[in-house]
């Protein structure tokens, strides 16, 4: 199975991160690549806690973790997880629209939750969970991962796959930075691509263009290179700098220009 890039630039603090954390990226399965975007695995062994970062993005998360699998809905709060000793998380990152033929409900119903996968989906997933935990190899622990996820039978779901298009175009195209502007993109009226991104990503477009934004500029932070943030304050949409700035602040904790300095980014 390739290594498949994620999304690196949402990992906060990179450069603290890096010592004895390790972060591995797998594509999945064949008829599970319309769900799941892809599996991500953390290895970690610390000599002292170290408290993690990381940025959410429009996605569904499973991951097994204490011991059961644990469906984290899409959250408008930091997430944090303090590793401590050794260990290691697997998780798989579903697409946005992905997520709803697994659930076979509204993901607004789980936006800001975390709960059991036996609570959401199929069986009891504390007997893979363990597994999982107490493995070590990589394509193994995927692999029964990815039977259960396939017990939930889910079925491709043409809107689903029209969401993931547009979520897609969202984070790719800095130009679009309005919910309007993707709604014409997508040919529909405004309310109607809200009800979509309720139904089938948990939260609205206008939030989901805006984080893509902020990681943009998480991204420039991490390039190392010396940044104008009014310039790209423009670019990404934000009406000035201030405006980045806040925004910024309220994702990250920091202003840009000063998590860049303060992390040993530039």
């Amino acid at each position: 199975m390739p290594n498949v890039p994620g999304h690196p630039e949402a990992i906060i603090r990179p450069t603290a991160a890096a010592p004895g954390f390790e972060v591995e990226r797998v594509a999945p399965r064949a008829d599970l690549a319309e769900f799941v975007d892809y599996h991500w695995l953390v290895r970690w062994s610390v000599p002292k806690p170290h408290r993690q970062q990381v940025v959410p993005q429009p996605r569904v998360h499973i991951a097994a973790e204490d011991g059961q699998l644990l469906v984290h809905g899409i959250s408008r709060s930091p997430f944090y997880r303090t590793l401590t000793g050794h260990g290691h998380v697997l998780g798989a990152a579903f697409h946005a629209g992905g997520f709803r033929p697994l659930l076979k409900g509204s993901l607004g119903a789980i936006s800001g939750t975390v709960q059991p996968g036996r609570d959401l989906l199929t069986g009891d997933d504390r007997p893979v969970a363990e597994r999982i935990l107490a493995g070590t190899d990589s394509a193994e622990m995927i692999d029964a991962f990815e039977r259960y996820l396939l017990r939930t039978d889910p079925v491709p779901d043409p809107t689903g796959r029209e969401v993931t298009a547009l979520v897609g175009d969202a984070q790719r195209r800095r130009d679009v930075v309005r919910a309007d502007q993707l709604a014409a993109h997508a040919g529909c009226s405004l309310r109607t691509l809200q009800r979509l991104f309720t139904e089938y990503v948990g939260i609205g477009p206008k939030w989901v263009i805006q984080r893509f934004r902020i990681l943009d500029a998480a991204a420039a932070a991490h390039s190392g290179e010396r940044i104008d943030w009014s310039a790209l304050a423009y670019e990404l949409g934000f009406s000035d700098q201030a405006h980045l700035t806040r925004v910024f602040t309220q994702v990250v904790g920091t202003p840009p220009a000063t998590y860049q300095r303060a992390h040993g980014l530039l």
